[in-house]
């Protein structure tokens, strides 16, 4: 997502699609977080799989039919803000060993370019996971994967406004990963459906940094989910970005500013038993 990852490193930040002094971007953006105070952070009760997940990026095994879908995404902004042009929504279960994560996103024309580990996948159209075990809005991770199922994961002590860094060098041991295409991905001469993401992390992946385990039921973590979306047309049956146009932001819980690096605007995720 093109939320300023690697701008808030340097002296000017890109706010807005401006680039301003990062102080002035700094006072904006807290002056913008405390507007969006009046949008309460999405709710999402996780329940416990009862049989086994097969990670294909097909949310059709019988454990996913108790898990229900999300409200669909809003743009990154709040509802005020223009209705996203395609759907997008996730189910979350959980058991002794991963946290699961499946999202459904309708979209005609399915394009991915992106073929190498811990590339800025925002630069595709993506799907993007954020993850506050602790739930102190500090020590947090984030996960982003393209259409091809090429990954980005990074881990942040704090906030870039607070001045952290992202450290992407973390890697997601034991990570299950998989993505199926309802189409012909990069042929722009069809319409396509869409692309579903199936995502299992393992819980022991997030104890060495927060300090966090499996949690117990009852236990809620502040999470959020991000999708980045290009416009593009079509040029000799492949797929050619816009120029002049930004990309879209659609996000399960609204940040109020397109930034999804505020953590304290971020959902609940409640982790419950069968």
């Amino acid at each position: 997502m093109n939320t300023d990852k690697n701008w808030m490193w340097n002296s000017w930040v890109r706010f807005n699609g401006v680039y301003l002094c990062s102080s002035v971007a700094m006072v904006l953006l807290l002056g913008t977080v405390i507007l969006a105070a009046d949008l309460p952070p999405k709710k999402y009760n996780c329940v416990r799989a009862d049989s086994v997940i097969r990670v294909d990026g097909n949310l059709d095994d019988a454990a996913w039919r108790r898990a229900p879908w999300t409200d669909w995404f809003l743009d990154i902004r709040g509802p005020s803000s223009p209705k996203p042009r395609f759907r997008t929504r996730v189910k979350m279960l959980w058991d002794d060993t991963y946290f699961y994560v499946g999202a459904e996103l309708a979209e005609p024309d399915v394009w991915a370019t992106l073929t190498e580990h811990d590339s800025v996948i925002f630069h595709d159209n993506d799907f993007e996971v954020f993850l506050n075990p602790t739930g102190d809005t500090l020590k947090y991770f984030e996960f982003e994967i393209n259409a091809l199922n090429t990954g980005w994961d990074l881990f942040l002590p704090k906030p870039y406004r607070q001045g952290g860094k992202a450290d992407n060098s973390w890697e997601i041991p034991g990570l299950l990963s998989a993505v199926s295409v309802n189409g012909t991905i990069n042929d722009s001469r069809d319409h396509d459906r869409g692309w579903s993401v199936e995502l299992a992390f393992p819980w022991s992946a997030f104890t060495e940094r927060s300090g966090a385990r499996r949690p117990e039921p009852g236990a809620e973590w502040r999470v959020n989910f991000s999708r980045v979306e290009w416009h593009v047309r079509s040029v000799n049956g492949r797929y050619e970005k816009l120029p002049g146009l930004k990309e879209d932001n659609w996000v399960w819980s609204p940040q109020g500013v397109v930034n999804m690096h505020i953590p304290e605007r971020w959902g609940f995720v409640k982790f419950v038993a069968r």
